[in-house]
């Protein structure tokens, strides 16, 4: 199958923003060493990737929801066939499509976005000067040597951390500065990466549903460790578009979660406090983890209780009240 669509499409965004850009007067040339006009053409990609996927990222949110609300019977169920993981995750399966709830919706906004990134990942790698089809994608000549020289702080966007010395020279570019705007690139887009799927799961919580649980793992740690070494491979202009999307996804998730907080289980709504273990401090929702601990009422002192008299026992009198009142004078 033929991705050139793909390719065309994600050529004719990024430079129909390069001529927005250049029409409200963003430089075309390097300041600071950087070309601002394609850095915010490969941003506002993100953006517009983002606006047409915006239904999906609703409809991932409405399947999250209804995956919380199905916790309690995903619960009953493991317990109801512990030891039989056939049979249990046949009726798990019966209970999503009875319920309307799909575990791998979770993921189905990062798996379209897979496209995109992959275009771009190949339209960036024909930016070489020394191609001899420069018009390939719907690009003209000029388009394709302006883009095939911008740079951020020096480097090439069409450069990677990987580069051999050949690529650098045709790129005309210094090895060391390409090593190292790329190898912080690399680790931002780690760390935005692994706050991305911390944020969620501080939110809402692990799974109770063991398929959920590994996705919600491998979400965690699973891709950010691979970007440990295919970033090495990744040309600076698709980390930009890595971490923009990261940072776009950390802060529409803030917006959703606080708009719509995840919803109260009815069993730990009717849990009772007898059969609670001990409570733990409440905690805040930080991204980072740096949860304070909610303040505790302060304790009440209560006088101390007074034993009442054992039946038959004889009265003690109050030596105070036994006292005779002194006479007058």
């Amino acid at each position: 199958m033929s991705l050139d669509w793909i390719y065309f499409a994600i050529s004719w965004i990024l430079l129909t923003w390069h001529s927005a850009w250049d029409a409200i007067g963003v430089p075309v040339g390097a300041v600071l060493g950087t070309n601002f006009a394609w850095i915010l053409s490969i941003v506002f990609l993100v953006v517009t990737v983002r606006v047409i996927l915006f239904p999906v990222f609703v409809k991932q949110i409405k399947s999250q929801r209804a995956m919380q609300a199905l916790q309690p019977k995903v619960k009953e169920l493991q317990e109801k066939h512990k030891g039989d993981r056939e049979t249990l995750q046949k009726e798990m399966m019966e209970l999503y499509r009875k319920e309307k709830a799909n575990p791998l919706m979770g993921c189905l906004p990062m798996f379209l976005q897979i496209p995109v990134f992959l275009g771009l990942f190949h339209v960036l790698r024909r930016l070489d000067p020394d191609k001899q089809s420069k018009t390939l994608y719907g690009w003209t000549v000029d388009q394709f040597n302006s883009a095939s020289s911008a740079k951020l702080f020096t480097a090439p966007i069409s450069g990677k951390f990987g580069s051999t010395a050949e690529e650098m020279a045709s790129l005309g570019a210094n090895g060391t500065t390409v090593k190292v705007i790329a190898g912080v690139l690399v680790l931002v887009m780690i760390a935005t990466t692994y706050l991305t799927s911390r944020q969620m799961i501080l939110k809402t919580g692990w799974a109770e549903d063991p398929q959920q649980r590994m996705i919600q793992r491998l979400m965690l740690y699973g891709i950010p460790a691979s970007l440990l070494i295919s970033g090495a491979i990744f040309p600076i202009g698709v980390i930009i578009y890595w971490v923009t999307n990261n940072l776009f996804t950390l802060g529409q998730q803030q917006w959703v979660l606080r708009k719509f907080p995840p919803p109260v289980t009815a069993k730990k709504a009717t849990t009772p406090a007898a059969n609670r273990g001990p409570v733990q401090p409440a905690k805040s929702g930080g991204l980072f983890g740096r949860n304070k601990p909610a303040a505790t009422a302060p304790a009440t002192v209560t006088a101390p209780k007074v034993a009442a008299p054992k039946p038959g026992a004889k009265p003690v009198n109050n030596p105070k009240k036994s006292r005779p009142a002194k006479r007058q004078g």
